[in-house]
């Protein structure tokens, strides 16, 4: 990786469907090909679905990538915002169905905290949903000590409950 080039790991969802891009699927296809563009995509996940949480209602494609760039954080997050309004997501109720959804989850700088950006991301250890298809292509990813994005997997899927 070039000096001053950060790699980021982008966890994408989407559980409402696009006029141009089509059902979730291909939304989080598009949103794979659009982060190719426009940073250097380094690995992409296979796509997964989802039960949707909380109030979403749909179910979610999820999927993660993981992207070379120059931006630090807070310019990343404004950047990930403005794609995610390119697609049409626009403010709602928090957990409400998505067009697109674009997070930083973690990033080769380490730690990063400010008011409106937490890295890692603070609920990643909890998302089989994230874990699942970061671990597909960044499974020694350190986090949280001494624990890998593979072992944090494991772990979660041992206390999912069994039905």
């Amino acid at each position: 990786m070039p000096k001053g080039c950060h790699l980021y790991a982008i966890a994408i969802g989407s559980n409402r469907p696009h006029g141009r891009f089509g059902r979730p699927r291909q939304v989080a296809e598009a949103a794979i090909a659009r982060l190719d563009q426009e940073f250097g995509l380094f690995d992409a996940s296979p796509i997964i679905l989802n039960a949707a949480h909380g109030g979403a209602g749909r179910d979610f494609a999820n999927a993660a990538a993981l992207v070379e760039s120059d931006l630090e954080p807070p310019e990343m997050l404004r950047h990930l915002k403005s794609i995610e309004r390119d697609f049409g997501r626009r403010g709602g109720r928090r957990w409400g169905p998505r067009v697109l959804d674009l997070d930083i989850l973690l990033w080769s700088g380490g730690k990063w905290r400010s008011r409106r950006l937490t890295i890692p991301h603070p609920q990643i250890a909890k998302r089989a949903f994230v874990l699942q298809p970061l671990a597909a292509i960044a499974p020694g990813w350190r986090i949280r000590g001494p624990f890998t994005i593979r072992h944090l997997t494991e772990r979660l899927a041992r206390r999912a409950p069994r039905g």
